[in-house]
């Protein structure tokens, strides 16, 4: 749940997911939809179907029980060297090497690397050092040691040097380059891809449909979306029949499109909201009706509670 999610967003989840699933066992043996519900909001849905597979694996491979080295855990679908090192070490006290980027940016302030390649957690020689470091006393300690420093101390920017239990020992420090350690790296402009969102409501009810199995919200519920481009209007309604078999009213567009960002790109969602005569039925994709207040199998996600608050607001 941390990867890509900060703590204050994942606390409102943790507790109620680990009182749904309890053990490795029921994970496992759950439906998939139950797991999404129970992650619905938290984004990143392949987190959640990793995690769903790995205690599968574990269930049916490990006897239910994880292993305790990094190497075993490896083996487990979801889990990389990172999130292996970092199992291994504090839970089971294991000198596996755990580099995430606080890690990389400790190191590489101390021995002043300026490659910025070098200073990729990925590098091997971070993890040669980290290695090295987790043998001199206990890997648990160490290793959350080595993480917190550079979550709390040898920051990005305006590091707390003189806090700094290592500034002794630190060649950036003494040669007055932690504000070019590690580099800036430059932003990569995410493309922006523009979609019509079309809320067709019946009774206060409105028709959903399940997105593909691969991809972007894989097997999420979300209104159906319709390529856009940047002179459109208004959504062609043959389109909106051939997808939804639904002949509409008049269309009502909201004034401001609904913006999301996923890792690598973003998307521009405008919204237009219809009245169906009847409870239309999907001709092409998976459906449901959502009725105020309802959930779907597998929760939604929040891209989709944006688009219909956009559509309840256009009513």
């Amino acid at each position: 749940m941390l990867q890509q999610t900060r703590v204050e967003t994942v606390e409102r989840y943790w507790t109620g997911f680990l009182a749904r699933f309890p053990d490795v066992g029921t994970l496992a043996a759950a439906d998939t939809d139950e797991v999404l519900a129970a992650w619905s909001g938290l984004g990143y849905y392949r987190r959640a179907r990793l995690l769903h597979r790995g205690a599968q694996v574990v269930a049916a491979s490990f006897g239910a029980k994880l292993p305790t080295t990094a190497d075993g855990l490896r083996e487990i679908p979801g889990i990389g060297p990172y999130t292996a090192g970092a199992i291994a070490a504090i839970a089971y006290d294991e000198p596996a090497p755990l580099v995430d980027g606080n890690v990389a940016r400790v190191l590489s302030r101390l021995v002043a690397e300026r490659d910025p390649k070098a200073q990729l957690a990925t590098a091997p020689w971070l993890w040669t050092a980290c290695a090295e470091i987790l043998r001199h006393g206990s890997p648990r300690i160490l290793g959350q040691a080595l993480m917190e420093l550079g979550a709390t101390i040898c920051t990005p920017r305006s590091p707390k040097c003189d806090a700094c239990p290592l500034s002794h020992a630190c060649r950036a420090n003494a040669e007055d380059a932690t504000a070019e350690i590690p580099a800036v790296r430059e932003r990569v402009a995410q493309p922006t891809e523009q979609w019509w969102g079309v809320a067709i409501v019946h009774d206060g009810a409105t028709l959903l449909v399940r997105r593909e199995d691969t991809g972007l919200l894989a097997r999420m519920w979300c209104l159906p979306l319709l390529p856009r481009s940047e002179s459109d209007e208004a959504p062609e309604r043959a389109a909106i029949t051939t997808v939804t078999g639904a002949k509409l009213g008049a269309l009502r567009s909201a004034e401001t499109p609904v913006v999301h960002v996923f890792t690598h790109r973003r998307w521009e969602v405008r919204v237009v909201v219809a009245k169906a005569s009847r409870r239309v039925t999907s001709t092409t994709l998976s459906h449901a009706w959502l009725e105020p207040g309802a959930r779907p199998p597998g929760g939604l996600p929040t891209l989709t509670r944006k688009l219909l608050s956009a559509a309840q607001a256009t009513v």
